[in-house]
């Protein structure tokens, strides 16, 4: 699969790392391609990555990776052009600058913002409640981290799926678009825990099933 990546940070470079590893083709769409740092991560990961612009990220992509810092989000999607019927995976929450508190949520949520910025792309949430580390290895005591994924479009769902569980994984449809009300301030309690109550970022969270005898 052609996976553009907005952003190439610690989230959206380990993502293309770990899809790369898969198979997939990735491309980091960022402001300055021939930074050091992106040009290093290329190298790293090899012949199945590379980058340039954000249009020509998108452009490239049958899947769209929003990696970006909240802020930067709206000017990232204005940048990528038309992406209408691509299917976006945002990975953003709505953070305020400290990483404290949500700027919007209950009633709408960053998903529903990037919908309507986006408009005409099949647009789900996943990859906002974790850390990067766990994107790298999702696999803690022989149990794999849980990841929920929201979305209207019905036929797009399995592609995001996938993509989450091939690095490794647990995807969990959580239902439509709407639902990243939840899951966005589900991501704040992970960055909670991690950041503000010592846990530090070695911890996910997993979904325990009761099986009857």
């Amino acid at each position: 699969m052609r996976i553009g990546i907005l952003g190439a940070g610690n989230v959206g470079g380990t993502l293309g790392r770990g899809w790369a590893g898969q198979g997939h083709d990735v491309f980091f769409g960022v402001p300055r391609p021939q930074q050091a740092k992106t040009q290093e991560l290329i190298r790293g990961i090899g012949a199945k990555a590379q980058a340039g612009t954000v249009a020509k990220a998108a452009a490239f992509a049958e899947v769209v990776v929003l990696a970006t810092p909240w802020q930067a989000t709206e000017a990232a999607i204005k940048e990528a052009g038309d992406l209408t019927g691509k299917v976006v995976i945002d990975c953003t929450n709505p953070l305020t600058p400290d990483f404290t508190n949500l700027t919007i949520g209950h009633i709408t949520s960053g998903l529903e913002q990037v919908i309507a910025w986006a408009k005409g792309a099949k647009v789900f949430k996943a990859f906002n409640q974790t850390g990067f580390s766990n994107m790298a290895n999702p696999l803690i005591e022989g149990r794999r981290a849980v990841m929920f994924v929201c979305g209207d479009d019905e036929a797009g769902k399995p592609t995001v799926l996938q993509l989450v569980n091939d690095l490794g994984f647990e995807g969990v449809d959580a239902g439509v678009g709407a639902v990243a009300r939840l899951l966005e301030p589900f991501g704040m309690l992970w960055i909670h825990l991690a950041l503000s109550r010592g846990m530090g970022r070695d911890f996910a969270f997993g979904l325990l099933r009761r099986i009857e005898s």
